[in-house]
């Protein structure tokens, strides 16, 4: 019978277990095996058509044995449609940064960072940047992160601020918009623009995650078309209600789940 093993697609015996194509792998009995998605040390049957992937523990894998982890990370056929997605995020901030990663390790194939700004000492309280970034564009800092993430995502960027004078060339070429900003103007002026102009786009956006309220306000919520709002729609930052990172973080994974949801064909909020 054939299977899947690191991406590749072998000849096994009828009736082969786990430990046959670890020996087939040439990785040693003490490798990370995941089989069909789940990760496991038990010796399990194998079929026809099961996506095996065994890799040493401290072995960097190569792009076609990363992209073999994730398909058989994930459920059968989303990396496929992943892969083909092409997914804008505009802001890189506590949301961005966030929904960024997220999307990439989960095996988004293109995502387009846009942000104008560079990483500094006050970004680090929610924001996925390090020491190590500060001054640089976060652009470029986050486009390096995700390399060492995963070689299995393709990323450009724009390191500009959105107007309304570029925000229609801009984001021409993405299915998927993901508005991060932090100020109200820059929401509106994607928010309209995309509606506007672009009504063939998702797009998903954030309004209210600032303070220590409850995680469980933080919401997805379907408004019309194909726009959907992330968040508890109320708790903008202010005067004694910062951003802090765990409910930012929350709405973050409100919008990177509704754009891969989006993208696997699940519309309802």
């Amino acid at each position: 019978m054939n299977i899947e093993l690191n991406g590749k697609t072998v000849s096994i015996a009828a009736g082969a277990v786990l430990s046959d194509a670890v020996a087939l792998a040439g990785k040693g009995p003490d490798a990370i095996t995941v089989v069909d998605g789940y990760q496991t040390n038990e010796n399990l049957p194998l079929a026809e058509g099961s996506r095996v992937v065994v890799l040493r523990k401290d072995e960097i894998p190569g792009s076609d044995e990363a992209l073999a982890m994730l398909c058989a990370r994930n459920n059968p056929g989303v990396t496929e449609k992943l892969q083909r997605a092409h997914v804008a995020v505009a802001g890189l901030g506590g949301l961005g940064s966030n929904v960024a990663t997220e999307l990439a390790r989960v095996g988004v194939g293109h995502l387009h960072l846009v942000d104008f700004d560079t990483v500094d000492a006050t970004n680090l309280n929610r924001q996925l940047y390090f020491l190590r970034d500060l001054g640089q564009k976060k652009t470029e800092a986050l486009r390096r992160q995700i390399g060492e993430i995963t070689p299995c995502c393709s990323v450009t960027i724009d390191s500009v601020r959105v107007t309304e004078d570029n925000v229609e060339e801009l984001f021409a070429k993405d299915d998927y918009i993901c508005e991060c900003f932090d100020k109200p103007e820059a929401k509106a002026v994607l928010v309209n623009t995309v509606l506007e102009k672009f009504p063939e786009k998702y797009l998903v956006a954030a309004s209210g995650m600032a303070g220590c309220g409850s995680s469980n306000e933080i919401r997805t919520r379907h408004v019309l078309g194909r726009f959907y709002l992330c968040g508890d729609g109320v708790s903008g930052a202010q005067r004694g209600r910062g951003l802090m990172a765990p409910r930012v973080t929350v709405c973050a994974a409100h919008e990177a789940n509704m754009i891969l949801r989006l993208i696997l064909g699940e519309k309802d909020a």
